[in-house]
């Protein structure tokens, strides 16, 4: 999947509001980062890799594999595929973006 496709599927769940109230990131090292911005109205979804409350450092195929179901999240976390840097609570909203 790539960068871009993400991108615009997050932004259709996303729509107006993460309820979230806070920015994320997610960082896919070399294949960029797409950015939730829930503090603004309505909500922002882009590629900037600018300071959120949390990041999410994870390959893009990892991240493929829990939006689709074939990985769990939690299990990942464990295993060091998902590395969480900042603000824990917006990870642990995140599913409703995830599907």
């Amino acid at each position: 999947m790539s960068l871009e496709r993400i991108t615009e599927q997050m932004r259709s769940r996303v729509g107006t509001s993460a309820n979230l109230r806070k920015s994320v990131k997610f960082d896919f090292g070399d294949d960029g980062v797409v950015r939730i911005d829930d503090t603004v109205s309505p909500a922002v979804v882009d590629n900037q890799d600018l300071p959120v409350d949390c990041t999410v450092k994870v390959s893009m195929s990892d991240f493929t594999d829990m939006a689709t179901g074939k990985q769990n999240p939690q299990m990942a976390f464990m295993m060091g595929k998902l590395k969480i840097e900042g603000d824990m609570s917006v990870a642990l909203q995140l599913g409703s973006i995830l599907g």
